[in-house]
């Protein structure tokens, strides 16, 4: 019997009303509101009404360093929060929105895989309710009004050389990396340099990401800095009158979405920001709420633990006042085979002892997961090729380490292959072994932050920048941010800046060739190595083959 497609399982599915999976967590039909039978926003009056009730066990799920054999860190999420509602706990999950860069890209969506995923497929993988559409649109009205103020006077005194802000498109597109605008003569304004970045790595994604509220939302996008005057003083977009309008392009979209898995678990999915450029969590706003509404929540964090997690510990958890109960670390057999050396065309030939040798990225992850003070569990994602020596060579080095290795079969075989990982967790969370602290304090000087992270984490010796952008690092101490965290813009495919090194590597250099601000998002981006905040196309891009077939109905898509 040839092996069904993701879409196909999706497409098989027999969804119930969204309006049966809200009575599940107590959820009021006049409190949704409906894009479809199947998905609706949480309004903001019942999110309002749930702060008296206690929290429940935050779970969150990271993975290895990823690598193209994949890890399937959504799917495990999507299958645990599965696994728990099948052991009669009250469960949901807390993920991310996809973004149609990577779908049309390289990487695919994010709606978990096989039996482990969240329905409507199609759709969150797509449009979904329109949230990137008006982040998107909130980002570059901001970029309009910048234009249109200096076009009009520019009362504030902004100098076009040092307009920071960028215009964003939720699409892989190196050509607009750097552009000129405003050509074609004096109506149009005056010329300056301009370039774009993905919508996903965008400070309006990451302020609506950490937003605790409306009036929250509107603070931080007036907080925004746009750029500076001739005295080198910060300008702000309230100072242009921009945060009320972006605020109401928003206004919708903050409210959290409400969806489910295929075994008819509630998921929250809302919030997409890449964890190797941006912070790489969902919404702080569908997250708290999730815990007030059941007793264990599911989240993940983008990519592997040195970049998602260390975001999810180091910033939404600091900045929301999160408390993590436990981690799952997510590894496969394949992935650690090619951590080990082995190249992908030889990842179905059984070899333990590549296993063994990159399992040192597992045990790096465990390490940096552990100073954190989060109790972790490892899952083995398990593919079927794998063999039974391989998954114990696993389990022996997740054991050297200090933790459990649990087998899981959820791509196959849904929440029924995550039992197990389920009753750990829950066995995790209510040890009291959790003493969630910060790797660094905010009154730490921020290039000594970049520092701890690289060399804490990363297991490099060092870091090192041009003056210039140690300058840039003073400056912004001088300007009152040195107390703001550090979000490391990095490769995924490495603990250092090099995607070719694999492993564990320790004693390199991680060299900073950018400190950004995001004022209103309260963090600063360092951006390392070749990374790219504008994704470039594939030679062959998915969106190759994607089309709509003779029934109307979409191919190719996974």
């Amino acid at each position: 019997m040839p092996v069904r497609s993701d879409i196909e399982i999706a497409r098989a599915a027999k969804m119930k009303p969204i309006d049966e999976i809200g009575e599940r967590l107590g959820i009021p039909s006049t409190a949704l509101l409906h894009y479809g039978p199947h998905k609706a926003k949480l309004a903001f009056s019942f999110i309002e009404s749930l702060a008296p009730r206690p929290d429940g066990h935050l779970v969150l799920v990271t993975a290895i360093t990823p690598t193209p054999a994949g890890e399937g860190k959504t799917t495990t999420t999507v299958g645990l929060g599965d696994g728990l509602n099948r052991i009669g706990k009250r469960a949901m999950i807390c993920i991310r929105e996809p973004s149609l860069g990577p779908c049309f890209g390289m990487k695919g969506g994010a709606a978990g895989g096989g039996h482990a995923q969240v329905v409507p497929m199609e759709d969150i993988n797509l449009h979904f309710t329109g949230d990137f559409h008006a982040i998107t649109s909130a980002n570059n009205l901001l970029a309009a009004l910048i234009d249109n103020h200096i076009y009009w006077g520019n009362g504030c005194g902004l100098d076009q050389r040092r307009i920071s802000w960028k215009r964003v498109l939720d699409m892989n597109d190196r050509a607009l990396r750097a552009i000129v605008n405003s050509l074609g003569g004096v109506a149009n304004g005056f010329p300056r340099e301009d370039s774009f970045d993905i919508t996903v790595a965008s400070e309006v994604m990451a302020i609506f990401c950490l937003a605790s509220d409306l009036k929250d939302l509107e603070r931080r996008l007036g907080n925004i800095v746009i750029g500076q005057n001739r005295d080198r003083r910060p300008v702000t977009a309230r100072e242009i009158e921009a945060a009320g309008a972006m605020a109401v392009l928003l206004k919708d979209a903050l409210m959290p979405n409400l969806v489910q898995t295929l075994e008819h678990s509630p998921a929250f999915i809302h919030g997409g920001p890449f964890a190797n450029i941006a912070h790489g969590c969902n919404s702080v706003l569908a997250t708290r709420t999730a815990l007030k509404l059941a007793d264990y929540v599911v989240t993940e964090a983008g990519f592997g633990a040195d970049l998602g997690a260390e975001k999810f510990f180091n910033i939404k958890c600091r900045k929301a006042g999160l408390k993590p109960a436990a981690a799952v670390i997510v590894a496969t057999v394949r992935a650690l085979k090619m951590h080990g050396g082995i190249a992908r065309d030889r990842l179905a030939e059984e070899n333990v002892a590549a296993v063994r040798k990159g399992s040192a990225n597992l045990a790096r992850h465990i390490a940096n997961v552990a100073k954190f003070g989060v109790p972790a569990l490892v899952a083995i994602n398990r593919f079927s090729g794998d063999s039974e020596a391989e998954i114990e060579a696993v389990r022996e080095a997740a054991k050297a380490c200090g933790a459990a290795a649990v087998l899981c079969t959820h791509w196959a075989e849904g929440g029924a292959g995550t039992e197990e990982m389920a009753r750990q967790v829950v066995a995790l969370c209510e040890s009291g072994k959790a003493d969630f602290r910060t790797l660094y304090p905010d009154a730490m000087p921020l290039w000594k932050k970049v520092s701890t992270i690289a060399t804490e984490l990363y297991g490099a010796s060092e870091v090192v920048a041009d003056q210039t952008v140690r300058d840039r690092f003073r400056e912004l101490e001088e300007l009152g941010y040195g107390k703001f965290p550090v979000c490391m813009a990095k490769t995924q495919y490495s603990f250092s800046t090099d995607p070719n090194l694999k492993g564990a590597p320790s004693g390199h250099v991680v060299k900073v060739r950018e400190i950004r601000l995001s004022a209103g998002a309260e963090f600063l981006v360092a951006i390392t190595g070749n990374i790219m905040t504008m994704p470039g196309l594939p030679r062959v891009p998915s969106a190759a083959n994607i089309r709509l077939n003779d029934d109307g109905e979409i191919e190719g898509l996974f």
